[in-house]
Parts: C-alpha cells; sequence; structure tokens
C-alpha cells in the first residue's frame, strides 16, 4: 500500500512541476530573499516543535514557541539591516497582509495554548498553517 502511495505522489508531482506556475513572481533584492527564505525555514522549524509539544500534552510551552517565534513579537528582525535586507518592505501589500495574518493566528494560537484545553488547542494548530498555504498558494520568489 505504501508503495502505490509513494508511486501515486510521484506521479502528482511530476503532472505538478510540468504544469505552469501561475502564482505571482515577487522579486526582492538578493539579501531580502535570503532572509525571507530564512525566516520561512526557521517557521517550519517552529512548527515542528509546536506539534511535537502539543502531542507530549505540553501545552502552554508550545503556546509560548508560536508567539516567541511566529507571534507578532517575532517581527521585526531586519528592522536594523539595510532595506535591501529587509523583506516587508519589498513585499506586495496583500503578500504582506497575508504574513500579518500568520503572526497574529500564531498569537490567538498561543492564547488557546496558555488555557491548556487540549481539544481547542489541537483544533487551533491548522490556523498556525493557513497564512502559510495562502501565501505560498498565491506568490513564489523564484
Amino acid at each position: 500500500m505504501k508503495a502505490v502511495c509513494f508511486a501515486m505522489l510521484a506521479l502528482l508531482t511530476g503532472s505538478l512541476q510540468a504544469a505552469e506556475d501561475t502564482r505571482q513572481l515577487v522579486s526582492l533584492p538578493a539579501a531580502a530573499e535570503a532572509n525571507l527564505r530564512a525566516e520561512m525555514c526557521a517557521n517550519l522549524l517552529a512548527l515542528n516543535e509546536i506539534l511535537e509539544l502539543v502531542a507530549a500534552g505540553k501545552l502552554a510551552e508550545a503556546g509560548e514557541v508560536a508567539a516567541k517565534q511566529m507571534g507578532l513579537g517575532a517581527m521585526g528582525k531586519y528592522r536594523s539591516e539595510p532595506l535591501a535586507a529587509r523583506p516587508g518592505p519589498h513585499l506586495p501589500a496583500a503578500m504582506h497582509a497575508i504574513g500579518m495574518d500568520g503572526h497574529r493566528a500564531a498569537d490567538e494560537f498561543a492564547r488557546i495554548a496558555a488555557s491548556g484545553d487540549r481539544e481547542r488547542t489541537v483544533a487551533a494548530l491548522p490556523s498556525l498553517t493557513v497564512a502559510c498555504v495562502a501565501c505560498h498558494h498565491a506568490y513564489r520568489i523564484r
């Protein structure tokens, strides 16, 4: 069964790669692109840590990671760098708004997780990736 799933995934991936990418290309200065990619990788690491913590029943800790690594407080990492290294000012307004929604969602997840209610916390997990999916679905930088 696993082999069939992997084969289907390989076929799907191949056909998706062959299809034209209709996402909006966003051109960024090289330094801003590198910082944006680093931030997205850091978000993936944070998401993985959050999932591990929720699975282990450490809800408050999961919320702390969400707030610290992905919430509104995580913004401004590149504020002291030159304009060409800061992703935010180079993003289309709608793309920037999606990013802001993601930061707010992380803070809301943190609030829910801090309550200790496992059911509500698990139900809130998808809110951490909605903005990611929306942005990656609509935009590309390469």
